[in-house]
């Protein structure tokens, strides 16, 4: 499917039968890629990584276009289970048209940044600015669903609430990866603007856009740190829970050997002759009785040796 849209009065609008400045290709069949590739001239090898998920983002001159090819978060569903994806972008820019590859149909010219657009040019670089503001929010959103997710985990004895930041931690990654790739890109656009023929406005402008992408890429970065600060602080409090708990259960399982070996005596045919000789109505319940105060009382001593030997 393809859209076209054109630059008017500053704004992207639609182009109707209009003069076409920007045409969108979401996810192309085989006809449009024919057309891209033959008539257009995009490498085929950049046509592919355009639409690749996992492609890093990057910047190529062409005899007659430059090929860029941006990152930007994936949208997030309920299915995708706490784990957040990244998509490509490809941009290509020829003297008086651009071409947008997309692999979904996703809203691009909206948002207060699209308020002014100059040129095509400009429009690249809003487009980039797009995807940085993406990213933080998304990352905004990480943040708040670890912070839920650490609440459940103090409540909750399921893996579940784990598996859940494992795949946030992990989203932070590739997050890191792809702001770190449209870094590249900004780099490479800041030591060819003679190429681009940017406006002086452009050239502040991408200035800002690097200072905001290097200030995403640190929140990102301290976001994943502290996840996997989280992550390892709470696989600690686990193997500590569990260490008092077996210490609990050793405690309890020698308190109950020890009536037991005395019970076990007890249950002999000699004492318990003696028992009822004397009066086993009094003598079973006193021995039961005294079988309890020392399970107890062996308990209690086991812990307390356990705690002379931590201090």
């Amino acid at each position: 499917m393809v859209k076209y849209y054109c630059i008017s009065e500053g704004r992207v609008i639609d182009a109707g039968t209009g003069r076409r400045d920007i045409l969108i290709y979401i996810n192309p069949d085989d006809a449009e890629r024919k057309y891209l590739v033959d008539n257009l001239k995009i490498d085929d090898h950049t046509f592919q990584s355009a639409l690749d998920p996992n492609e890093l983002g990057r910047m190529e001159f062409e005899p007659d276009h430059v090929a860029l090819i941006i990152k930007r978060p994936k949208r997030y569903s309920a299915r995708d289970n706490f784990l957040f994806r990244t998509e490509s972008i490809g941009l290509f820019l020829y003297s008086t048209s651009l071409v947008v590859l997309l692999t979904d149909d996703i809203p691009l010219f909206d948002g207060r940044q699209f308020a002014k657009v100059d040129s095509l040019q400009d429009l690249i670089l809003k487009l980039i600015y797009r995807c940085t503001w993406h990213f933080e929010e998304h990352i905004k959103v990480i943040s708040m669903m670890s912070d839920e997710l650490e609440q459940e985990i103090n409540t909750s004895a399921s893996n579940r609430q784990l598996l859940n930041m494992f795949s946030l931690e992990k989203s932070l990654v590739f997050y890191l990866d792809a702001i770190s790739s449209n870094r590249r890109v900004i780099d490479k656009l800041k030591t060819s603007t003679a190429k681009f023929a940017f406006s002086t406005a452009s050239i502040e402008f991408l200035d800002d856009l690097a200072i905001e992408n290097a200030q995403c890429y640190e929140m990102a970065q301290m976001y994943s740190q502290v996840l996997s600060s989280l992550m390892d602080a709470r696989a600690s409090v686990i193997s500590n829970n569990l260490n008092v708990m077996m210490k609990n259960l050793n405690a309890i399982v020698i308190a109950v050997a020890v009536p037991s070996f005395f019970a076990g005596i007890g249950g002999m045919s000699e004492f318990s002759g003696m028992i009822h000789f004397s009066n086993w109505k009094v003598g079973y319940p006193l021995f039961i009785l005294a079988m309890i105060t020392l399970g107890i009382v062996v308990f209690f001593v086991v812990k307390k040796f356990e705690k002379f030997w931590k201090d």
